[in-house]
Formats: structure tokens, sequence, C-alpha cells
């Protein structure tokens, strides 16, 4: 069933009315027209009046007098006519036969509509005045009623039909084909690798299909034009990363170290080179693949106790130094490569900032429905301009650290596992240090 912002409803709205004002339009003006134009024309009634009184004059001067003005009459109009009494027995000497007779019974007052059932010229009745009498005719042809009909119901009913016509197709044109064209537009200028075209205001302020429509193709267009922007900057950070290890290495090959020192050396920089390009791979997969990973209860007090022990073993950390503060229900729903992944290069992280004796700190509060996980160190901190900075890939906020100190990837790849699991992540200073929060669903 269509939801009630559905196109479906404006399109009912709209045939439904139009259909609606069709009919009523079509009834109201024919009516109008059957009407005005079955009433006999003003010229017609001022004539047959008028014959009404010539028949009165006549009636008064005798029976010969009018005989003598209806044989005048049937000269001048050449219509069949009679002048009967009140029991519709005609005066003037004139005999009438049955059929004749039988028509008297369906005249009309020549004020009444006339109807369009007769076949021929109705017969009228004109009253003549002071008598009682009344005057019946043929109506003559050139007074005939309904004779421009047809020409007016083409002009008065089907005409505004036409226009309400050209009205609703305009109407659909506005509320569908104009938006739609908008949208091809975009879709060309997409096509011709430009995507910095904008949805209109119009399109993006509608709560329909075409709306819904417009808003996933300038999503569609926003993520390309990001992803491609992505590429690029991770093309020319990847490429700059390279030059460094590789630069060591000529020199290293062009400088007089033993066979021991050249391995080191050479050794020492193939596992920069060979991290440097796995992470890599790792982020741009995330970014384009976006998966979503299968999600279950995880124990985060038992989680940070491996990860703490192998950032040890690697460090050189004593245990005392990484410590936590975790409730016993501290569960969370995520995956566990993935949030293991996440918590551990921010404990990387940490652990390269802190101070000689510093520490590193894992608390836990409940927020609602979510866990907030907090990863504190002691570190400098960073600058508070510069927090949403350090998620980006091969972000360094200090140009003096050499590349073996890390690569900038390790915080955009713990944001977008956070992410792929529906959680969120971000960082804020610590008096002293960094504290970084992940939130994530409880169980």
């Amino acid at each position: 069933m269509p939801n009630r912002h559905s196109l479906f409803w404006r399109l009912v709205v709209l045939v439904a009315g139009f259909c609606l004002s069709m009919i009523w339009a079509g009834g109201y003006v024919g009516r109008q027209i059957d009407r005005a134009s079955s009433y006999l024309t003003q010229e017609a009634h001022e004539v047959l009046a008028g014959y009404a009184d010539e028949a009165r004059t006549a009636l008064q001067q005798g029976p010969e007098a009018l005989e003598q003005w209806l044989r005048s009459m049937r000269q001048r109009e050449s219509s069949w006519l009679v002048v009967v009494d009140e029991q519709l027995q005609p005066l003037g000497g004139q005999a009438l036969n049955d059929e004749e007779r039988k028509g008297l019974t369906f005249v009309r007052h020549y004020e009444w509509p006339m109807s369009r059932r007769n076949e021929g010229l109705p017969l009228v009745s004109i009253p003549i005045e002071g008598s009682g009498a009344r005057l019946i005719i043929r109506l003559p042809e050139r007074f005939r009623p309904w004779r421009h009909h047809a020409l007016l119901t083409a002009g008065a009913v089907y005409l505004p039909l036409v226009l309400l016509s050209v009205l609703f197709c305009w109407l659909l044109y506005r509320l569908l084909v104009s938006p739609l064209d908008s949208l091809r537009r975009q879709a060309n200028a997409l096509r011709g690798n430009r995507l910095d075209s904008l949805l209109p205001p119009s399109i993006a302020r509608r709560n329909d299909e075409l709306g819904e429509l417009g808003r996933s193709l300038e999503y569609l267009t926003q993520r390309l034009r990001d992803s491609i922007t992505q590429q690029q900057q991770l093309l020319r950070d990847l490429s700059h990363e390279l030059r460094t290890p590789l630069s060591r290495l000529r020199v290293a090959c062009e400088s007089e170290l033993s066979a021991e020192e050249m391995r080191s050396r050479t050794d020492r920089e193939i596992t920069s080179m060979q991290h440097l390009v796995d992470s890599t791979l790792e982020f741009a997969w995330l970014d384009s693949e976006q998966p979503r990973f299968e999600c279950e209860p995880v124990e985060v007090a038992a989680l940070w106790d491996v990860l703490s022990e192998n950032a040890c073993f690697e460090s050189g950390w004593p245990r005392e130094r990484i410590q936590a503060r975790v409730p016993e229900d501290c569960l969370v729903l995520g995956n566990l490569n993935a949030l293991a992944q996440a918590m551990e290069n921010i404990l990387r992280n940490a652990i390269r900032y802190s101070p000689a004796v510093g520490t590193v700190c894992l608390s836990a509060e409940p927020d609602g429905d979510y866990w907030q996980l907090h990863i504190e160190d002691q570190g400098p901190g960073v600058p508070a301009d510069q927090l949403p900075v350090i998620f980006r890939p091969f972000a360094r906020l200090s140009a003096a650290r050499p590349g073996g100190d890390g690569f900038g990837l390790g915080l955009a790849i713990a944001r977008s596992m956070v992410l792929m699991q529906g959680g969120d992540i971000w960082a804020e200073n610590s008096d002293p240090g960094l504290r970084m929060t992940i939130r994530l669903r409880s169980v």
C-alpha cells in the first residue's frame, strides 16, 4: 500500500479532480446551452407578437376580415396557421382535418422552450389579447431554435474541455516529467564526469518516490565524488609514503654497508612497505565494499585482556601500565575480529604517543541502549581543531614524525571497522592525553 507521501495519491487527486471537473463543466455548460438555445429569439417574439396583434385587429373587424388576413399570412410566411378559440375551434371559416386537430394538442406557448424531439418545425401558440383566442402557427424556418446548437456546443463545451486537458497535461508535466528531466540532466552530468551537480531544491524537498529517487541519485553522486577524491588522495599519499623507504634503500645500496647491515636495512624497509601496502589495501577495501559484519555479543573485558597482552609483548611495556575499569556486565553487540582490530589500532596509537611512564586505560559506561568504551592515554593530546582530522587516512599532525612511526592509517581503519558494526567513534582531549570513545549497542 503506498504511503501517505506517495506519488500515487497525487496522481489520484489530479486524475480524479480532472475527470470530475470535466464531467461537471461539460454537464453544466451543456445544460446552459440547451436552455439558452431552446427559446425563441427576441426577434421571433416580436414578430409573432405582431402577428397576434394583426389577428386581433382582423378578429374585431369580423370573420371575413379574419379569413382575408389568414390568406395573406399564408402568402407571407408560407406556414400553416389558424386562429382558434378557447375550445380549440377554428375561427374565420377555416376547417381542420383530424390530423390537424390532433396536432393542436402538441402546441407550445411561444415563450416556452422548444423541444428537440420534434422532427419538423413546432406549432407555437400566441395569445390574442382581449379575446381569449389564440394564433397557432407552424414556426417559420428562420426562427427555428437549436440552429447553432452544434457550434455552441463545440465552442462552449468541447473547447473548455480541451483547455482543461491542456491544464491537466501541464500539471502532469510539472508533477512527473519536469522533475524526471532534472534527474535526467543530473544523470547526464554523471556520464560526463561532472560530479559537482547538485539536486534541485524543488526535488530535494519532495517526500514522494521522485524525491527519494533524487536523493538517492544525489547520494550516489556524492559517494562517487568522495570515492574518486579518496582514491586520488590515497594514490598520492601512498606514492609519497613509498618514496621514503625506497629512497633509504637506494642510499643503502650506494653506501658501503656490510652484508649484515644491508640485510637488516632491507628487511626493515621491506617490512615497512609491506605494512603500508597491507594497511592501504585494507582501508581501500573497507571504503569501497563497505561490508556489514556479522555481530554477536562480545565481552569487552576479556577482549581487552587479550589485546593488552599482545600490546605489552610488542612494545615491551609492563602489564600494569595498561589498565581497565570495565563492569562485569559490559557486553556489546559487535563483530569480534573487527572490534578487536579497531581497539588494537587505538591501543597501539596510545602506546606510541604515551610518555615514558604513562598509562593507557579502558573504561566503560552505559548510555541507554549503548555502551561507551573510553580508551585514554597520557600523551600530549591533539589540538581541538585537528580532532576530526586524525581519522583521515595518512593524517599526520606533526610533519617531524618519521614514516616508521606510522602511516596515519590505523585510526582511519578503526573508524571504518566501528562504523561497519553500526557504532560510532570520536576523539576528545582529556587532562592529560587523548580519549578515544567507541559507542556500540549493548546486549
